[in-house]
């Protein structure tokens, strides 16, 4: 199923490659936005299937983008691209409402996986129920005991 893909990433090399790699997936990209701002304005007018969206950026970073444009189109699905040693901020994403993530360099292979993963993720409707309650809850980083969470991190080689 060819999905229409709004690539959100301050680095235009980083946002070609993805291009590339979900052209060659079949899938269509439909937008791409260099800040978080501009993919709260951009998401309103492409309405994409599915966002790849880069964790850290200037200004408005990845998560608080997520947030911005769930709190307007709760259905919308979310791939975070992240690099090493952002565990946190992984947490922090999943918690919000993102559908799976992956490392930098993204590998064309790991990349085919979490769209797979975030498409059957977003058609099980009671995934997409416990979606909105992690989303809702604040402390979302940390379990019930208040220990932070850990994040398994792939290294694709």
């Amino acid at each position: 199923m060819a999905l229409n893909v709004m690539i959100v990433d301050d680095s235009m090399i980083m946002a070609q490659k993805l291009k590339l790699m979900l052209g060659e997936l079949g899938h269509d990209v439909v937008r791409i936005s260099q800040s978080g701002e501009d993919a709260v304005r951009d998401y309103a007018l492409v309405k994409p299937d599915l966002v790849t969206m880069d964790i850290t950026m200037p200004g408005m970073d990845g998560v608080d983008t997520m947030k911005a444009i769930l709190a307007n189109y709760p259905n919308a699905r979310f791939i975070m691209v992240t690099s090493h040693g952002q565990e946190a901020m992984v947490v922090r994403a999943i918690d919000a409402g993102a559908l799976g993530y992956v490392l930098k360099p993204v590998s064309k292979d790991r990349l085919s996986t979490m769209v797979s993963r975030a498409l059957a993720h977003a058609a099980n409707p009671a995934a997409q129920e416990a979606r909105a309650a992690n989303a809702d809850r604040s402390g979302a980083s940390q379990q019930s005991d208040g220990t932070m969470r850990s994040v398994e991190v792939e290294i694709d080689s």
